[in-house]
């Protein structure tokens, strides 16, 4: 489905479930991860997470384009078209949209080990870990102010 089919597909949607027509700017938008669509006040474009039609189909989609059309058509109307008011749960009970979009898989995200680099005091013999490289001519030990040197790298 294409940024033109989807145009299609929410102007129909607000005709048959809401009356009103759908006069501004729907797309997809790639870059959305934790979200299923978005609405924005000052352009009133709605822009839609392809990722859940991908991984979860047009139904679940359609679910997601009457929330954003809640929140454009009361927006619109001057009522409350925040999730936390009761014209705005009403509305999108009655159109049978969902309150909330369900949760991608999560792709392999780069877990980060606990520290990478070791720091060992020349005098004391003190260790600290650390997440990321410092410069050890600019720092000195804490506990006796001796020399600091880089012991290992743990490579991910």
């Amino acid at each position: 489905m294409n940024n033109e089919q989807l145009q299609q597909w929410v102007e129909e949607l607000s005709l048959s479930f809401f009356g009103l027509p759908f006069k501004h700017q729907a797309t997809f938008n790639s870059r959305l991860r934790s979200t299923g669509g978005r609405y924005f006040l000052k352009s009133h474009h709605i822009e839609i997470n392809p990722h859940q039609l991908t991984n979860f189909g047009l139904e679940e989609v359609e679910k997601i384009i009457k929330h954003e059309l809640c929140h454009y058509h009361l927006h619109l109307a001057g009522k409350g078209y925040q999730h936390r008011d009761a014209e705005f749960k009403s509305l999108l009970e009655r159109v049978q949209g969902s309150r909330y979009c369900k949760a991608l898989p999560l792709a392999k995200r780069k877990q980060s080990l606990p520290f990478r680099y070791k720091l060992r005091c020349k005098s004391c013999g003190m260790t600290y870990l650390r997440k990321r490289r410092v410069d050890i001519t600019r720092y000195r030990c804490g506990k006796c102010r001796g020399e600091l040197v880089e012991e290992s790298t743990f490579e991910k």
